[in-house]
């Protein structure tokens, strides 16, 4: 089995590359394929240090780019580094062929045959509804990922995308008068990510939550010193267990998700090496 690493580089979430990327691959028999995805690329800086990355895990460069100067820095970049690049849909099939050695096999509609892939994302959401909020925390060996964060910093939004991306997701609020299970501290097949925020936009995020509820505004909820004694104690518990931390503060449910991803693909090449 060959391996590929293909790089899928987008100025939006990249989600319509990677649904190209499957269809064109499943023209192929025993090509491994590690994704690499590169989301909301849309000035030169963030090009050229997605391009350093790049040269060293070279492969194949997929992308859909909106603005005409970055394609063309994007195309004239790569071909300075000897790095092949090509826009989605038709051209993708010729350059896998040409990178694999095969010849597509032209099978109208190959990539529908992906049961076994439908019914593991089908699976993946029923397990991380059913672990939502710190539930079910004797089954988290069995998830992929457990998201770890204060009261309003997107555990749940953020886990039901990565479901439906295939991946199992358990997420927990960390409160400091409420230990975790001593579990969340053990598990070995789960990745966990620790997601923080800016305490002024947390405090925002959480009287808007308060109002929608009808509640009275004025608790420790969002008071100033208690949202940042909240937000240290989890911050020293990501410390404490080496844990990868993730702001969201400026970022969207996508761009977390897309940053999780990638944390996993380097946790799966550390594996591998």
């Amino acid at each position: 089995m060959s391996q590929l690493h293909l790089h899928l580089l987008s100025d939006s979430t990249g989600e319509t590359l990677e649904v190209v990327a499957k269809a064109c691959l499943a023209q192929f028999d025993g090509v491994e394929a590690v994704r690499h995805f590169w989301p909301m690329v849309r000035s030169e800086g963030h090009l050229d240090r997605v391009l350093d990355d790049i040269e060293r895990r070279p492969g194949l460069v997929l992308f859909t780019l909106v603005s005409p100067h970055i394609r063309r820095e994007l195309e004239q970049k790569c071909r300075k580094r000897n790095i092949p690049a090509v826009s989605a849909l038709d051209p993708v099939i010729d350059a896998l062929a040409a990178i694999t050695g095969q010849a597509a096999k032209a099978r109208p509609g190959r990539q529908h045959a992906l049961d076994a892939a439908y019914f593991a994302r089908v699976d993946a959401i029923q397990f991380t509804i059913a672990h939502d909020d710190g539930v079910g925390s004797e089954n988290w060996e069995e998830a992929d990922l457990v998201l770890a964060g204060v009261s309003r910093t997107s555990k749940t939004p953020t886990s039901i995308y990565l479901a439906n991306r295939g991946f199992k997701v358990a997420n927990i609020p960390l409160v400091p008068e409420a230990p975790p299970p001593p579990n969340l501290f053990t598990v070995k097949h789960p990745m966990v990510v620790g997601l923080t925020t800016n305490p002024d936009r947390l405090i925002q995020i959480r009287r808007n939550r308060l109002l929608a509820l009808n509640q009275v505004e004025e608790t420790n909820y969002v008071d100033a010193e208690a949202v940042s004694s909240e937000l240290a104690f989890a911050r020293r518990l990501f410390a404490d267990h080496g844990w990868p931390v993730i702001d969201v503060t400026r970022r969207s449910i996508e761009e977390t998700a897309f940053a999780i991803v990638k944390l996993c693909d380097e946790r799966s090449e550390k594996g591998a090496a």
